[in-house]
């Protein structure tokens, strides 16, 4: 008997599946290692999305053709590829105010840190998302979401971090709540109250105040909380109080650990995420060998920041390395305001050319991985019968133009798909 569904996408040169047997994420040579079906004895490949928005069949065209009699649409694939919709695992999207005079003070020679201690960096964001109304706020991100979403981008984390104060924070995520009703992306929120030390307080009093924040927020019903962040730096953090703070969240919160470590000095965080059981630890860029170890004995992802490193002027990674000792890769746009990247794709590109990755690697790191970094493996990073109908048509018969063709993004998406819905 012939079946109807909602979607039908067609005759496609490529249907980069990246998973095909349940993995919640790829690892060591297994990420250079993705799923294919490609075009076979002149017969395209097909993928079908059911009317509940869930993937519910990959198969050669004839196989679909003689399945399913009805579609409410079908595009076709002809000369196109399809990959699962792009995940951002670390991002910073909630906030007001241009910090476009640091790029230009990074151009001059200041550091990052140099801006920070000077009253820039985050503490000035944080003057200007204090400010900011929650209509200006939601408004902001909106627009920012439906940027990402153009780049490809179809499940995005969301951190707050530029209130540093109860009212503040409470109000970047309720931002966050409000975005997830009035937009297709799917939202992650992060609570990242430990995004610096507030101004006047000592490192010990702001470690304070951030679990007197996270006590009273285990009692707002209407924030859906699933991870805690804190910048772990010197200047900022130490290891203990790093620990400190995200044990609090996985106590009050029952939010996983996920933090920044190891960006600008080697202190041992990494070592640290494996006693907290961490979900991820993020920017990486002077782990040790200690921290590697650390990172591949447990289910840690490391997210590469590529843009960062890039606008920084940082070292990469040790990228390779972690690789080849079994680490699990994840990348990032880490979008903020001291780094503005909209496209995952882009980062993608970085990550390969300054990073070391296979445009394989990048994007079981953009997909797979970040899923399961941000606990949505199961029905996101990749295509499988069951998932979220969630994917890219890409204007090329070869899927790994998205990765090579440097600032070309728009053009190469031809379609980008969200649970079976055509969004663009």
């Amino acid at each position: 008997m012939s079946e109807s569904a909602k979607l039908l996408i067609k005759n496609c040169e490529q249907i980069v599946q990246v998973c095909s047997s349940g993995q919640k994420y790829l690892r060591g040579a297994d990420q250079d290692n993705i799923a294919i079906l490609c075009r076979h004895n002149g017969i395209g490949c097909s993928l079908v999305i059911g009317f509940d928005g869930l993937i519910k069949d990959i198969a050669y065209d004839n196989i679909i053709a003689a399945k399913y009699n009805q579609f409410d649409e079908v595009i076709d694939g002809t000369n196109c590829s399809l990959i699962p919709g792009l995940v951002d695992s670390h991002c910073h999207p909630v906030f007001a105010g241009d910090r476009v005079f640091e790029f230009d003070a990074k151009a001059r020679g200041a550091s990052y840190m140099d801006i920070h201690s000077q009253g820039g960096g985050i503490y000035y964001t944080v003057s200007q998302t204090q400010f900011a109304s929650e209509e200006h706020l939601l408004e902001l991100l909106v627009r920012r979401i439906k940027d990402m979403m153009s780049c490809g981008t179809t499940l995005l984390e969301c951190k707050s971090g530029y209130g540093l104060d109860l009212e503040t924070e409470t109000k970047m995520m309720s931002v966050i709540e409000k975005a997830k009703q009035c937009s297709p992306m799917d939202l992650v929120t992060t609570f990242l109250g430990a995004h610096a030390v507030p101004k006047g307080m000592t490192p010990e009093e702001g470690v304070k105040t951030v679990i007197e924040m996270m006590e009273k927020l285990r009692n707002n019903q209407n924030l859906n909380i699933e991870f805690v962040d804190v910048f772990c730096e010197k200047g900022v953090y130490d290891v203990k109080q790093s620990e400190d703070i995200l044990k609090a969240g996985k106590e009050l919160l029952n939010a996983l650990p996920a933090f920044h470590g190891e960006e600008l000095n080697h202190l041992g965080s990494a070592e640290m995420g494996a006693r907290v059981k961490a979900r991820s630890v993020s920017h990486l860029e002077m782990i040790g060998e200690e921290g590697i170890k650390a990172l591949s004995e447990h289910e840690i992802v490391a997210v590469v920041c590529p843009t960062t490193l890039y606008l920084l002027r940082l070292q990469s990674p040790p990228v390779r390395k972690m690789i080849t000792d079994n680490v699990i890769i994840a990348v990032g746009s880490d979008f903020n305001p001291n780094a503005m990247c909209y496209s995952l794709p882009m980062a993608m590109n970085i990550s390969v050319m300054k990073c070391g990755l296979t445009p394989n690697e990048s994007l079981s790191a953009t997909t797979i991985n970040a899923a399961f970094a941000l606990n949505r493996w199961q029905t996101h990073g990749s295509l499988e019968v069951g998932k979220y109908g969630d994917c890219l048509v890409i204007d090329s018969s070869d899927w790994r133009h998205i990765v090579s063709d440097f600032g070309n993004t728009s053009k190469l998406i031809k379609h980008v798909i969200k649970k079976g819905n055509v969004i663009q």
